[in-house]
């Protein structure tokens, strides 16, 4: 089976940065694209960013040019910076990576107060 783990969520304030990796582990065979979503209360859960294993990216508009999402493939290893947060970012946030099929970690809560 395959672990996946996140972790650097906590409380910031607005404009502040945090940021957040994701380790994956167990039968790992490939991982192909790595990434996360969120899920703030009362919303879907919704696409943040996501990274091929070559390294192209897509964020979503909400995030671009505020937040930068990274990969460490010989780690399997993939990080969210997240830079001039907004108490709309609050959220948990899940990280996923795609190795065959897709597999998801706990999710770490992000909060964004004054």
């Amino acid at each position: 089976q395959v672990q996946v783990v996140e972790s650097g969520g906590g409380l910031v304030q607005p404009g502040g940065s945090l940021r957040l990796s994701c380790v994956a582990s167990g039968s790992i065979s490939r991982l192909t694209t790595m990434g996360w979503y969120r899920q703030a209360p009362g919303k879907q859960r919704e696409l943040v960013a996501i990274i091929a294993r070559g390294g192209s990216t897509n964020y979503a508009a909400s995030v671009k040019g505020r937040f930068t999402i990274s990969r460490d493939n010989a780690k399997n290893t993939v990080y969210l910076q997240m830079n001039s947060l907004k108490s709309e970012d609050t959220a948990v946030y899940y990280c996923y990576v795609i190795v065959g099929v897709s597999y998801w970690g706990q999710g770490t809560q992000v909060t964004v107060s004054s």
